[in-house]
Parts: C-alpha cells; structure tokens; sequence
C-alpha cells in the first residue's frame, strides 16, 4: 500500500457491508460476473433511502411549490425548502438564501458567467460583475469543459482575455507564475476544487489570497469534491461554489450554487419567467431576491427531495469518514496498478492532495477496448476524454481509462479491476 498518513483520531470506520446493503443496485449482475461499479465520479449510485423519499413525495405530497395555499402546496413548499436548508447546513453556508438551485454544476457555472454577461451590457451594473477589453478571466488546465467553455463565449462576448494555470508533469496544478496571471486585471478565478480526471485536490488558500489582493472573484466546481470530502465555505474563503446531487448519492437533474449572499443580491438573474419576479408590467419587470431570482419556472422539486435525503446520508455516515475511506482505496489502488505492464497513470501517483479518482492509459490498447474488456468482467469503468481534452492533450494521449470510488467501493472491486486489466493485457498482447 502506498504511504497514507494515519487515520486521525475521532474519524470512524464506514461500515461498508452495511452501506452496500442500503444502495439496491450492487446487488446486480453484468455480463454474469457480479457488478464491480467504478464509476462513481461519473454519477454515484442512489441509496434506498434516497429511492424512497422520491418515491414517497410523489405518492404522498406532490404540488408546485409557492403558488399555492392547499396542503399539498405547502408539503411540496416545504419539502423542497427543507432540501435548500440541508444543503446549506451541509456546506457551511452562513445563510439559507445564498444556496441556490441549478439542474446541475454546469449550469451553476453558466449562471455566475451570464450574470457577468448581463451586467457588463447593464448600464449601472455592478463593476465586479462587468467585463470588457482589457480584462481578464483566469481558469486551470484542468478543468472539465463545463468551466472552460462557460468563460470562452464570455470572453468572446465582452473582448475579455480569457488565462489559464498550466499543469504539472506529476498532475498538479501549477502556481509558479500565480503573481502573472492573477492581476489587477482579473475580474474572476474559476478553477476546480478535484480534479475528475486527474484526482488531484487543488490548493485554495493561496490562489484565494491572490484573488482579494487584486480584487477578483473566486468560484470552485466542487463537482468531485462535495461528495467526497468535508466541504465549509467559510473555510474556503471564495465568492462561489458549483456541485451537483447526481454525485453525491443524489438524483440527476438537481446541482447547486452557493454564492454570498451580498453578491448574489447585486447579480442579475439568468432565466426570466415565473417565481424569480418581484412585480411585472407591461414595460418593465423587478426581480426578486435570491435565491428565488435565480430559480425561474417550476423548479427540479421531486429532485430537490432526493438530494435532501442524500446529504442526510451522507452526513449520517460522516464526510471526513468518507473521505479517509477513499484516501485508504486510493492508497491501496495506485501500486496495484502499477503493477499491470504498460499501464501508465495519469495525475498523482500517491495518495496525498488527491481523491479517489484515478485515470490511466494502457500502451498500445486503446482505452475503448480496455472499457469492453472491463465490462466482459463486470466491471464499470468510464472511458474517452473525461469531458477534460485539454488534459488530455496535455499528456500526450487521445483519451483515458478512469475509476473512481465511493462509499460502497471495496478492496475486493479494486482486486477484480485489476484481474481485469491482466486480462485485457493477455487479449491485445
């Protein structure tokens, strides 16, 4: 096993048997082999607990939210308010206002970029939010597509210059020249908290301390991260964050964006429609107050159910517990697979400022092979670019092979991962 520090005190055990009973799907089979799911960076898998709130909110209490002053109404009302006061408990947030509700962490980025957009054509607007030549917004290399091409077309749109962080050859981001490229000149850092193809945690304190100096913004895609690690905002020091139900033991169709509040207030909104007015006429609409103004037309309600019922879950079992059972995979994966000939991981090699998502390329197999040979043997892998390509582009390769692990995932899969790629070995020689 690679060098793990060790556990610290107070931090539990996740009972795996256990968790693996709650999540229905594990029980299944692939191909006749039983089902080896590595994949949870992807999308995890949903616990019963999760299945069934859903279920029973659609049995029991469904209605629009806050447009209606029947008993279902007010169920519905305060169950998906509930959701919002969970979330915000689970990620530290000062106050319930400041989490709002996206379909996902894309549209999350979306939303703070089309604000930018908005108010830099806005006479009046907020001068942090405005944009135009001469400025600049600076993300990483690393980045997954959903925070690059948001800040491209923003960019393209305004006449702002768009920078970025480069990588390092071990797969860490690279700081050397942070004084460059975070300046006076910078209206907004967006970078990615875990990377989803490389593993790798970025550092936040330094880039953050760079960004108040010059008077930027700072948004995290916390995609990987939230699920995965203890998150408080208030520790992170930034403007904003993006993350997203479906990783996180959650349903598809429900992400969030946490920004302070004060920010918020001075943002314009994304989407007009319903629910995000304050009055409307004729010639001219007002605008509620977040996060309402940012939640046009009926919201993911049924969705908002099930995340709530996730971050329950997940806080039941503990984050820093699940974060210490996925640096012990991790520990335990990295030699294994350097084992296999010809495998070549990509990103950090150690199990140290990384989670438990690693991504590798087989010489002279091409990662849609080894996906089909995995998958012969049960075993779920994901497979092409990672919605990353600059990351690929950066190592030289046209797509990888990734796992990645979660609550329920076991030594015994990472042993069955690993049988798989001997085979896949032996197959294309």
């Amino acid at each position: 096993m690679s060098a793990v520090s060790a556990r610290p005190e107070g931090v539990p055990d996740l009972d795996v048997d256990k968790i693996r009973a709650d999540f229905p799907i594990l029980s299944r089979q692939v191909n006749g082999k039983p089902l080896v799911y590595l994949d949870s960076g992807n999308t995890s898998q949903k616990p019963r607990a999760v299945i069934d709130a859903m279920s029973s909110f659609a049995e029991q209490h469904n209605a629009n939210i806050a447009r209606a002053v029947h008993t279902l109404g007010t169920e519905s009302t305060t169950a998906y308010e509930g959701a919002r006061a969970k979330v915000a408990s689970f990620i530290g947030a000062p106050s319930v206002d400041e989490v709002v509700f996206a379909k996902n962490s894309t549209e999350a980025i979306n939303l703070v970029a089309y604000s930018m957009l908005a108010a830099s054509l806005e006479r009046g607007g907020d001068p942090r939010f405005k944009l135009g030549p001469g400025d600049e917004v600076v993300i990483s290399e690393m980045e997954h597509h959903s925070n690059i091409v948001p800040w491209q077309l923003l960019c393209e749109r305004t006449g702002a210059t768009l920078k970025w962080f480069g990588i390092t050859d071990a797969g860490r981001l690279d700081e050397s020249n942070l004084e460059e490229l975070v300046t006076e000149r910078t209206k907004i850092v967006s970078y990615v908290h875990m990377s989803n193809i490389l593993g790798t945690v970025n550092p936040v304190a330094r880039i953050s301390q760079r960004a108040r100096e010059v008077g930027a913004l700072v948004m995290l895609d916390c995609s990987q991260s939230v699920p995965h690690l203890p998150v408080n905002v208030a520790d992170l020091g930034v403007d904003f964050i993006a993350f997203t139900g479906h990783k996180m033991c959650g349903p598809t169709g429900i992400g969030v964006l946490w920004g302070k509040g004060e920010l918020l207030s001075v943002m314009p909104p994304f989407l007009g429609g319903g629910s995000m007015i304050g009055t409307v006429t004729m010639e001219k609409s007002t605008f509620a107050a977040p996060p309402a103004r940012f939640e046009a037309g009926t919201p993911p309600i049924i969705e908002a159910v099930g995340l709530g019922a996730a971050v329950d879950y997940l806080s039941n079992l503990d984050m820093r517990a699940v974060q210490w059972h996925e640096k012990e995979l991790t520990a335990y994966a990295l030699p294994k697979l350097e084992t296999v000939p010809g495998l070549r991981i990509i990103g950090p090699r150690v199990p140290v400022g990384r989670g438990g998502c690693i991504s590798f390329h087989m010489e002279g197999i091409h990662p849609h092979d080894v996906g089909q040979v995995l998958d012969s043997e049960g075993v779920q892998a994901r497979v092409g670019h990672h919605c990353a390509k600059p990351v690929c582009a950066r190592f030289g390769i046209p797509a990888a092979t990734r796992v990645s692990f979660y609550v329920y995932t076991t030594q015994d899969e990472i042993d069955a991962l690993v049988a798989g790629l001997e085979k896949t070995r032996k197959v294309f020689g």
